[in-house]
């Protein structure tokens, strides 16, 4: 299944530019925090289907995304061309930026440092993988972590008759073949 975003940048970069709309500087291990948070909450709402196409690791940290971490190390970098996420990211980003935004970078740390994704990879040991499955299950559950209703708010739109109504694209249910 294809990522929604093409690159793991455009949605760092997304981020970056979101709190400085809010006059708020991202600080490199909450920019991690909320491309960690932004992957599984997005997995888990689109049936296992990532928003970046990128791989999460544990870290003593946190979770981190290594070449976003290693392009951050001296700041913000600069990369030619223009920032492509598409409106359904950028809704989605902006529901974890109204969820996750105004919290700390040790308090989103401290979140993600205890979801059982990040628990069970880091057993693995320094830098084992996070698993996209892993991430949808326990968002799923939601048991160290706010549910996914509670993150992700609907799109209201106007009906015919003017009445506000919740809208979402459609999702078909994936359904298993039996072998």
């Amino acid at each position: 299944m294809p990522a929604a975003v093409e690159s793991v940048f455009d949605m760092a970069f997304w981020f970056c530019d979101r709190a400085l709309n809010d006059n708020e500087y991202l600080q490199p291990g909450k920019l991690q925090s909320l491309l960690y948070l932004s992957q599984a909450y997005y997995a888990t709402a689109y049936n296992g289907k990532k928003l970046v196409p990128a791989i999460f690791v544990a870290d003593e940290t946190g979770p981190l995304e290594p070449s976003v971490y290693r392009a951050w190390t001296e700041g913000r970098p600069s990369f030619e061309g223009a920032n492509q996420v598409s409106e359904e990211a950028s809704s989605f980003g902006d529901s974890i930026w109204r969820r996750f935004g105004h919290h700390s970078a040790e308090y989103l740390t401290k979140i993600c440092m205890k979801s059982p994704p990040y628990l069970s990879a880091i057993k693995r040991g320094r830098r084992g993988e996070i698993y996209i499955e892993d991430m949808v299950e326990a968002f799923t559950r939601a048991s160290n972590s706010p549910a996914l209703d509670q993150v992700v708010r609907p799109k209201v739109m106007r009906s015919h008759k003017g009445r506000a109504v919740e809208v979402k694209a459609w999702a078909p249910k994936v359904v298993k073949v039996p072998e």
